[in-house]
C-alpha cells in the first residue's frame, strides 16, 4: 500500500508520473532484467546513457523508498518498488488490476555502454525490435501489447521528427508515408524546426492520460507516433492483433496482464547476485 499511496499522491499532482514510470519500468527489466539498475546514479551508469536521458519520475520510486525503509527496513528492494510502481500506474490511469510477484533482489551492475544493444529505439523495424523482444523471452504477442504502454506518456520531438520535414521555404515534406499527413502537419506545428528539446507530444493524440485501447485505434488511422508504432500496423505478422485490440479493449487488459507478468520477471536476480539497497541511487557497497 506504501507504494500505492505514493504513486497516487504523485500522480494527483502531476498526471504525467503514471507514464514516466511505466517506461522506466521497461528500460530497467531490457538492460540487466527487473534489479532497479536503472535507478543507480553515477558515470557511466545506464541512467546516464543519452538513451535514458529523458526518463523521470526517479523521485518517486525514491520517495516511496523513504517510506517503505521506515515501515519495513532492508526487505523490500527498490527492484521491487519501481515494478510495484509501474503496475500502479497502469491501474490508476484506467487500466487492468494485476497480481504480480515480488523478491526481486537489486543488481550491483549498471553500465551505459549496455543500454543502446538492449533497447528499443523508436525508429525500429519490427525484426529488429522482434529480436529484442525475443532475447527476453517475450513473443511477437507480447511485442504488439507491450506496446500499448504508448497509450500513456509522451516522447520528444527527437523521437520521431525524422518522418517528416520542413523544407528552405518552408513547405512541409512527408518523408514516411506510413504516417498521416495531417497528423504529420500537426506534429511539424508542434516540434517546429529549432524547437526547445524539451518540448514533448502525447503519445496517443486522443485520451493521452487514459490507459485504454485508443494506442491501437490510433495505429489503425496511421496516427501511430513513432516509426516502430508504425511497423505493427504495416507487418502482417502483427497487423491482426492490432485490429483485435483496436476493437476489443477486454482482449488487450486480459493479454496485457499476461505480458506485463512476463516482462515483470525478466532476469530477476536472486539473494546470491543482488541486494537490498537502503537508497535505489547507490549500491550498498
Amino acid at each position: 500500500m506504501i507504494v500505492k499511496n505514493t504513486v497516487r499522491s504523485a500522480s494527483s499532482m502531476d498526471p504525467t508520473i503514471p507514464g514516466k514510470l511505466l517506461r522506466l519500468f521497461f528500460h530497467d527489466c531490457f538492460v540487466e532484467g527487473c534489479d532497479g539498475s536503472i535507478l543507480l546514479q553515477g558515470n557511466e551508469t545506464e541512467r546516464s546513457d543519452p538513451a535514458n536521458k529523458s526518463l523521470g519520475a526517479f523521485s518517486v520510486i525514491d520517495s516511496a523508498k523513504r517510506v517503505v525503509e521506515i515501515f519495513c527496513p532492508g526487505i523490500v528492494s527498490c527492484a521491487d518498488i519501481l515494478a510495484l510502481a509501474a503496475r500502479d500506474s497502469v491501474e490508476f490511469t484506467g487500466g487492468p488490476n494485476i497480481q504480480i510477484p515480488t523478491g526481486r533482489r537489486d543488481g550491483r551492475v549498471s553500465l551505459a555502454a549496455n543500454v543502446r544493444p538492449n533497447i528499443i529505439d523508436t525508429s525500429f523495424t519490427l525484426n529488429q525490435m522482434a529480436n529484442i523482444f525475443s532475447a527476453k523471452g517475450l513473443s511477437m504477442d507480447d511485442l504488439v501489447t507491450l506496446s500499448g504502454a504508448h497509450t500513456i506518456g509522451s516522447a520528444h520531438c527527437s523521437s520521431f521528427s525524422d518522418r517528416f520535414k520542413l523544407d528552405s521555404n518552408g513547405k512541409f515534406n512527408l518523408i514516411d508515408s506510413s504516417l498521416d499527413k495531417e497528423y504529420a502537419a500537426e506534429l511539424t506545428k508542434m516540434c517546429p524546426a529549432g524547437a526547445s528539446a524539451s518540448i514533448t507530444v502525447n503519445n496517443d493524440p486522443k485520451t493521452p492520460l487514459l490507459f485504454d485501447n485508443e494506442y491501437y485505434k490510433e495505429l489503425l488511422v496511421h496516427k501511430g507516433l513513432f516509426q516502430s508504432d508504425s511497423a505493427l500496423l504495416n507487418d502482417e505478422r502483427t497487423r491482426n492483433q492490432v485490429l483485435d485490440f483496436a476493437h476489443n479493449q477486454d482482449n488487450f487488459f486480459e493479454r496485457w496482464s499476461q505480458s506485463f507478468l512476463k516482462l515483470s520477471i525478466i532476469g530477476v536476480k536472486g539473494d546470491d547476485e543482488g541486494e537490498i539497497r537502503r537508497l535505489c541511487s547507490t549500491t550498498n557497497g
